[in-house]
């Protein structure tokens, strides 16, 4: 099987991205400009133990999407423990609501937002009594 085992998010400013993803969702990271030839940090996103992957902030190459533009590429989805509250510290870093809040009924809460660089990622909050 072709098991999803790393992700890339192409980013305009590098420190303004890692600032983003390290405050919202407590992500590390790591250096490994030298091994890729160009400005790429490791992103640790959790403990080795859990279920998840890790994945890289690289520097974006061509323009930025637009803001409307139809979705060119995948949309990562993290789970959060506290969906409010991730919604908050998103906003109060610069990302903005792209599809607000809904249930997934018995199931969950999901919404999607934009990054400080323009792209797309969900978060997700496991709540069998979502409706």
């Amino acid at each position: 099987m072709g098991r999803l085992v790393h992700f890339e998010i192409h980013v305009d400013d590098m420190e303004r991205a890692k600032k983003f993803y390290g405050e919202v969702f407590g992500w590390t990271f790591e250096d490994w400009s030298d091994y890729a030839g160009m400005p790429y940090f490791g992103a640790v996103t959790g403990d080795a133990n859990e279920l998840g992957i890790n994945g890289a902030l690289v520097q974006r190459k061509g323009a930025s999407p637009e803001p409307g533009q139809a979705m060119n590429g995948y949309a990562c989805t993290m789970g959060v423990e506290d969906y409010d509250s991730t919604e908050e510290k998103i906003v109060s870093l610069g990302g903005k609501v792209a599809l607000p809040k809904y249930a997934l009924p018995g199931m969950a809460w999901q919404g999607y937002y934009m990054d400080t660089e323009g792209n797309l990622f969900g978060i997700h909050q496991p709540d069998k009594n979502a409706k």
